[in-house]
């Protein structure tokens, strides 16, 4: 009897070890999805008691509406800032060719390196009236305190252009990449209609690049939905400080994980427009016959303005809150040899790390589990394993604050269970283990970073042929041994890169390590927030400066591809050989005599 339950389990347990991709990857797709499963489910949970009902019909009744009012004017305007100049220099660096354009198509990501918070801060200092805008005014006109009025930055306004000037190059990058792999064809098809150059942008390119800009807008309003440090410092209510403000100063966790709900749902919202924007595309790839659009050359005025328009951006967008930020750190250079600002700089690079490291490892088990369940023959279990990635690849589109109440409330059941069985069996409090520790920003950062890993090792995966995987099985080698011995040697760059991108964006996260950071532990991020809440600017220059320098990585990685993807359809262009009569882009329109290429 014993001997056949002991067979009879280790039967089990074969089949259970030979399924483990099949029954892991759902498992952690359940985990990771966890926090945005207790906030969706707690607005209808909390419809059940009379205080949960009182506490809803008070937000309704005087908050909601001036959240909702404030999000959308700042949507709106981010959304038009962002798409002006976004397809505007998307279109001159692509089909113009001007004195400075190769270095404006590199620096023209240079602001993604620039959290929005702290370009809030260093424009709210430059602008002040102590601050070097101001300052040079007086000296100029001899004015004194009430002799003038100057704008305010910290308003509505001043929120809308701080995060248009931010994240603009959302939508540069994803349509200059639409326009890149515009069929030449096309633009010339319609010079031979008597389309002039810019007439052809409008009829032509830019409805072919309609689903492009749709893609890159919204991922920017996505972004502005998540801001918390810009609107707070600059005083705006919206859904996030809404979030920080029921939870913290009323102490209400129902109404803040309702509040939480609403603003997840804007946000799935612009999923969906997002991935139908993607459903839609129908790009021309450049090829043997459709080559990439050649680009007119703009001399004298035309390149002044092109420059002008590019240039604006860049400078509004990083180079001004960059040299803020370097005066600032000149000006406390002592900060620089204190012990205890190298503290919040080991915090934050230990954090980022652990938090790589782990999104990093989740990513190569969910991906090649998908692959390896895509060799299979479509079925119930593919689809499910499938969909498993799909659904933990969410959380990088949920606001970093949603994401934080969502981990708290159940890391903080589980710990009162573990606090109690251990005083009820051992004697002994064991404190807040899970939600009271780097646990919780841990757990926090992977559900929310976790989709950049599995973008970058699924990319990676995708240039491994399936016949490296048969020849391991050929020679022997299990599952496990064609990933440790064959997949990870050749992953080893896509790696590299997932972790370096999520290693910045973890030194970036501001409202996530607010809320779920453990007592007295600080990161560069909380160190720039804290000392412009107590109006200390000038402190906050050099955690500030390390973040931004950090961020430069992954704009120099994304520079690099850039380059690379255009220098292939330049080259492909040329390598095709000119018919006589074809026409040279930019040229007059039909009726006059064409230049041939």
């Amino acid at each position: 009897m014993v001997k056949t339950i002991g067979r009879a389990g280790k039967q089990l347990f074969r089949r259970v070890w030979r399924r483990w991709h099949d029954i892991s990857l759902p498992l952690v797709a359940i985990v990771i999805c966890l926090p945005l499963i207790v906030v969706a489910a707690s607005f209808f949970i909390g419809l059940g008691g009379e205080e949960q009902r009182a506490t809803l019909s008070h937000l309704f009744q005087n908050v909601i509406g001036e959240y909702v009012w404030h999000s959308l004017i700042l949507l709106v305007g981010v959304g038009l800032l962002v798409m002006l100049m976004g397809v505007t220099a998307a279109w001159l660096t692509t089909a113009c060719e001007f004195p400075g354009v190769r270095w404006l198509r590199w620096a023209l990501l240079l602001p993604l390196a620039m959290p929005a918070y702290i370009t809030a801060y260093t424009y709210s200092g430059m602008l002040s009236f102590e601050g070097p805008v101001q300052r040079t005014l007086r000296s100029l006109t001899g004015w004194g305190l009430g002799d003038y009025t100057f704008p305010e930055i910290r308003s509505l306004t001043g929120a809308v252009l701080v995060m248009g000037f931010v994240l603009f190059p959302y939508v540069y990058l994803v349509t200059r990449a639409a326009f890149i792999e515009q069929s030449r064809a096309a633009i010339e098809a319609g010079r031979t209609l008597g389309l002039g150059p810019w007439q052809s942008f409008y009829r032509i390119a830019l409805p072919m690049a309609r689903p492009a800009i749709a893609t890159g807008v919204t991922l920017a309003l996505m972004e502005t939905l998540a801001d918390y440090g810009t609107v707070h410092f600059y005083g705006v209510t919206t859904f996030t400080t809404g979030i920080f403000r029921t939870w913290y100063g009323m102490g209400d966790q129902v109404g803040a994980l309702q509040l939480a709900s609403l603003l997840l749902s804007a946000v799935v919202v612009l999923m969906l427009v997002e991935r139908i924007s993607r459903k839609q595309s129908r790009y021309h790839h450049a090829g043997r016959n459709n080559q990439a659009t050649r680009p007119m050359a703009l001399k004298g005025v035309k390149a002044f303005l092109a420059f002008s328009a590019c240039f604006v951006p860049v400078l509004f967008g990083f180079l001004l809150p960059a040299l803020q930020l370097l005066s600032w750190s000149a000006d406390r250079l002592d900060v620089w040899g204190d012990a205890a600002f190298w503290r919040l700089v080991s915090n934050s690079l230990v954090l980022a790390a652990l938090a790589a490291f782990i999104t990093v490892a989740v990513a190569l088990w969910l991906c090649y589990g998908k692959r390896v369940a895509s060799k299979r023959r479509q079925n119930k279990r593919t689809r499910i394993t499938q969909a498993s990635v799909s659904f933990a690849s969410l959380g990088y589109a949920i606001p970093g604050v949603v994401i934080a109440v969502g981990v708290m409330v159940p890391l903080s059941w589980l710990d009162n269970r573990i606090i109690g069985f251990s005083e009820n069996v051992f004697g002994i409090n064991p404190g807040l283990i899970l939600s009271g520790t780097i646990v919780a920003l841990l757990f926090a950062y992977t559900v929310r970073f976790l989709s950049i890993s599995i973008q970058t090792v699924e990319s990676g995966l995708t240039q491994i042929s399936h016949a490296m995987d048969e020849s391991g099985r050929i020679l022997g080698l299990k599952s496990r041994e064609v990933l440790t011995r064959i997949h990870f040697p050749l992953l080893r760059t896509s790696l590299i890169t997932a972790g370096i991108l999520v290693f910045v964006d973890v030194l970036k996260e501001l409202p996530a390590t607010l809320v779920l950071r453990p007592f007295n532990f600080n990161t560069l991020a909380v160190r720039a927030y804290e000392m412009a809440g107590d109006e200390r600017l000038a402190d906050a220059g050099p955690a500030a400066i390390m973040i931004v320098l950090a961020g430069l990585i992954p704009v120099i990685l994304l520079s690099r591809a850039m380059n690379r993807r255009q220098h292939l359809n330049t080259e492909e262009a040329r390598t095709v050989e000119p018919k006589p009569g074809d026409l040279r882009f930019g040229e007059p329109s039909p009726g006059k005599i064409y230049e041939p290429l």
